[in-house]
């Protein structure tokens, strides 16, 4: 039954929150400045954290507000959150456990970040929050929630990760129902199988990272894969122009992007109207409407300065408006964005990014055994490496025939040899060429300009 009030409690906020798309950019604004109020007083009477973290600046204005970085999360965890009988020894026991909806303590809702900075961290909700993260992924895909959708339920399929605690398979628990038939595929998956599976399951909607939407669209032409999605969206990592374009030579402009992170779910989706009601064939170039009633996100450059509209940031400092268990007030993400200078010409007054250059990792590529190559995703290391008791980690591809696992704080916790054939496995079932892989311990793992630590890093 929690399933089902879960799905309907989603439908509701999604009604609301497409009432403000209809806002004026005055409307926008006086409810920014409300929420952030409401926001900070909670966290001010609840969070030891930022009853120090902010003494003195409790009546400034946002900007004048000092920077919650990663690390800060991490160390302050207990402080941070609202609820003093949330633990962090607490979650971080809790987490492996989670196979489902499971609720820490029944209550919330628990998210471990990718650790793409090498430190990753637990997000959470209580079940109001959450229902706003699962409302910002089906913001702006117009068949769920509508009539049409009720009726005809479109298929779809998700090829993303399957670690229980990623927040992409804690939201397909939650809205898991014969109502919304949904095929789930971690994206680790031999390629084979995925085809397979997809041509059994015709998806209406395919939900994938950029890089495995190229992967299947290859497939699509080869004429091994043979669907036909009506919308195929983006998410979790950069869709290049160039890589939008092979996908569309497959399947036609049917590709959505979004923006999002664990931290607070989707923080902007690509426009999906058309101007005056005519089909627009350059509409994906209008950019992402920022969902500004949930989240205020300032681009700025590494010194923290406003970077001015059509120029890309050095980072994003996100405020999510609507988590009072864990409030995130000026959290640093090191993304580059981009604002547009214009708004878009749906009428829809939030924000636009028009610009994203961060997020991204490399899908690396190994000989096939049969010849050609394979293309590995990511999440295949995520998946393996992620479940390492090691503070950080990379994965560095010398060369064709050489993996070097770098491990950063993990002691003698970690038994290389069961690493090291983890990786292998699943190089292997993948039909790669297995290369010759070492395990590297290092005090600090590289990082570039930015701060952050590459996970998956290409040296070909």
């Amino acid at each position: 039954m929690r399933t089902y009030r879960t799905i309907l409690d989603m439908l509701l906020a999604l009604r609301r929150l497409r009432r403000r798309e209809a806002w004026t950019r005055p409307q926008i604004e006086a409810h920014q400045s409300d929420a952030l109020a409401r926001l900070r007083a909670h966290a001010y009477a609840h969070s030891p954290f930022y009853q120090e973290f902010h003494a003195g600046l409790e009546d400034r204005p946002l900007d004048e507000l000092p920077v919650l970085k990663k690390s800060m999360l991490h160390e302050h965890f207990n402080e941070i959150v609202t609820d003093p009988s949330i633990d962090h020894a607490a979650v971080a026991s809790h987490a492996p456990s989670i196979q489902g909806d499971e609720r820490f303590r029944g209550h919330y809702i628990v998210n471990a970040t990718s650790g793409t900075t090498g430190e990753p961290s637990y997000i959470l909700f209580n079940h109001a929050e959450w229902i706003k993260v699962l409302a910002s992924f089906s913001r702006f895909e117009r068949h769920v929630g509508s009539l049409q959708g009720t009726i005809q339920r479109p298929k779809i399929a998700i090829v993303g990760s399957s670690t229980p605690w990623h927040i992409s398979a804690r939201v397909g628990a939650s809205v898991r129902s014969s109502w919304i038939p949904i095929l789930r595929i971690d994206v680790g998956t031999p390629l084979d199988s995925i085809v397979q599976q997809l041509n059994d399951w015709q998806p209406r909607v395919l939900v994938t990272y950029a890089s495995m939407a190229g992967i299947l669209a290859g497939e699509q032409r080869s004429g091994r894969l043979q669907i036909a999605p009506q919308r195929i969206v983006s998410t979790a990592e950069v869709l290049s122009p160039a890589l939008r374009q092979r996908i569309q030579a497959v399947w036609g402009d049917v590709v959505y992007n979004q923006y999002g992170a664990t931290e607070g779910g989707i923080f902007a989706a690509e426009c999906t109207s058309y101007p005056h009601g005519s089909n627009d064939p350059d509409r994906h170039t209008r950019g992402l409407h920022l969902f500004e009633d949930l989240f205020i996100l300032e681009v700025v450059d590494e010194h923290n300065n406003p970077a001015p509209p059509g120029e890309y940031g050095d980072k994003v400092l996100l405020t999510v408006l609507f988590n009072y268990t864990q409030p995130l007030i000026r959290y640093e993400l090191s993304d580059k964005v981009r604002l547009a200078t214009e708004p878009c010409s749906c009428g829809c007054e939030l924000l636009l990014i028009d610009g994203i250059q961060g997020r991204r990792e490399d899908v690396l590529s190994f000989p096939a055994r049969q010849g050609g190559t394979v293309a590995v995703h990511p999440m295949v290391f995520y998946r393996i490496l992620d479940a390492t008791p090691a503070a950080g980690w990379q994965v560095v591809q010398d060369s064709r025939s050489s993996l070097v696992l770098r491990l950063n704080g993990a002691g003698d916790q970690v038994h290389e040899p069961s690493l090291v054939g983890a990786v292998s496995d699943a190089l292997e079932q993948l039909n790669a060429v297995v290369p010759a892989i070492a395990v590297e311990r290092t005090p600090k793992l590289e990082r570039n300009t930015t701060g952050k630590a590459k996970r998956i890093i290409s040296c070909l």
